[in-house]
């Protein structure tokens, strides 16, 4: 029995029926977790964004690397404070010195004496609350301020409070983001052990589109699918590899597919994966490789191949995973979000968490949306918040799957589950939100 036939034998929908989205992702998982990149490299800081981690990451330094001030204000010795005071009481102190950030003041200190401060400065040997400067009054040497705006230790940053040396920072398996980059440049390390980059060719199939730059003809359309697979997978973080438009010949298709399993290590293509007369893809991906066709209990997206194509120049190399997508342009869409993109991401060594689909926002439908029980839809809708209340969608008016700039305009998509029926105005719905995705 083949790989992909022993992975799809557990599904369930074998028997004609549609497969459900939930039993594809079950099969994705499987076949991708054996499929990761294991070359790594490392990656100058200000490269690393979106790049996974090879390795754990552990702080050679702790973090602030010493207590600190949170607040620019007058830094004293909390014990000054009275237990219990009276609402009108106060706490006056005698100001000896002035702490700055990046140096430490080392002046002494006797009974009821305070430091000014600014923020991020070092806090002074035997002081461990700081009275922010709004809350004083200045005469001279003396600032006083109400006692109970306060307690003991108040605004003071500990050393070690984010992170403490020898504790791991980021993990294997982690994709970078802005906020990791900044955790990594605070450790001080100028760079960053990284799988390589995944290879991903894709290309579009059919005689009826265009490239860009041909002048118009009768039945054919321009590619447009080809430039959403490459920015989707260009915001992935993947290194692409752009196959063209390859048409309707079963030679050319299979040199184009044996190329691209040669040289990477998934592909995407759009266009020939149903059972059309003229849908040569789906053949030479039989005779190529182990292939998976199927029709998915979905909308928009019903046909979808999955399989395994080897590099037959290369015995060393894994087989490269083809995802076959439908050939409309927000079925493209919608099948690469739902299915390729988390797939994608185990096979760019994303650990489980990371490779998760971004959770789903709550929102209310503000008007009636009609659905039938046995299928996953992923409906185009316009997301607005509303204050002090859930958020408002609205889903688009023409949902087929050739409108491309309802997919445009929309900033998500309405997650409508496989038993799930229509929905009357006014009841809540999932949001898959485009933003980190597209």
């Amino acid at each position: 029995m083949s790989r992909i036939a022993e992975l799809a034998s557990a599904l369930t929908g074998q028997d004609g029926a549609d497969l459900s989205v939930e039993a594809v992702h079950a099969f994705l998982s499987q076949l991708t977790a054996t499929a990761v990149v294991t070359g790594r490299e490392n990656v100058p800081l200000a490269e690393a964004l979106g790049r996974v981690l090879a390795e754990d990451i552990v702080s050679p330094i702790s973090v602030p690397p010493h207590d600190n001030s949170a607040m620019d204000g007058y830094a004293f010795d909390g014990a000054v404070l009275p237990v219990d005071a009276p609402s009108d009481a106060s706490v006056t102190l005698r100001v000896v010195g002035t702490a700055l950030a990046g140096s430490a003041w080392r002046g002494a200190l006797g009974p009821g004496d305070a430091v000014r401060i600014m923020t991020g400065a070092m806090m002074p040997a035997g002081l461990d609350t700081v009275i922010p400067q709004e809350f004083c009054k200045v005469d001279g040497e003396l600032v006083c301020f109400p006692a109970r705006v306060l307690r003991r230790g108040d605004n003071r940053r500990f050393a070690g409070e984010d992170l403490m040396k020898g504790q791991p920072a980021l993990h294997k398996g982690e994709r970078l983001s802005p906020a990791a980059l900044g955790m990594v440049a605070s450790l001080g390390l100028p760079g960053v052990p990284a799988l390589r980059r995944l290879r991903v060719a894709c290309f579009s199939t059919g005689d009826e589109i265009l490239s860009l730059g041909d002048a118009p003809r009768e039945g054919a359309v321009y590619d447009s699918n080809r430039y959403t697979v490459i920015g989707l997978l260009t915001r992935l973080g993947c290194e692409v590899l752009d196959l063209g438009l390859v048409r309707d010949d079963p030679e050319t298709l299979a040199a184009t597919l044996r190329r691209a399993a040669h040289e990477a290590d998934a592909i995407v293509t759009s266009g020939g994966v149903s059972a059309g007369a003229a849908d040569h893809t789906r053949a030479v991906m039989q005779q190529l490789g182990d292939m998976a066709f199927w029709r998915v209990a979905m909308r928009p997206g019903r046909p979808l191949a999955v399989g395994l194509i080897p590099a037959e120049e290369s015995a060393s190399k894994p087989p490269a995973v083809l995802f076959g997508l439908p050939g409309n342009p927000v079925a493209v869409m919608v099948t690469f979000l739902a299915f390729v993109r988390p797939a994608l991401l185990r096979m760019m060594g994303c650990h489980e968490a990371a490779a998760a689909p971004p959770p789903l926002l709550r929102a209310r439908s503000t008007g009636p949306i009609r659905k039938k029980p046995g299928r996953t839809e992923y409906q185009r809708g316009f997301v607005k918040t509303v204050p002090g209340a859930l958020p408002e969608v609205c889903v688009a008016s023409n949902q087929g799957s050739g409108v491309l700039s309802s997919m445009v305009e929309a900033n998500g998509l309405v997650v409508l589950r496989h038993d799930q029926g229509s929905v009357a105005a006014g009841e809540e719905v999932d949001v898959m939100m485009f933003d980190g995705s597209i």
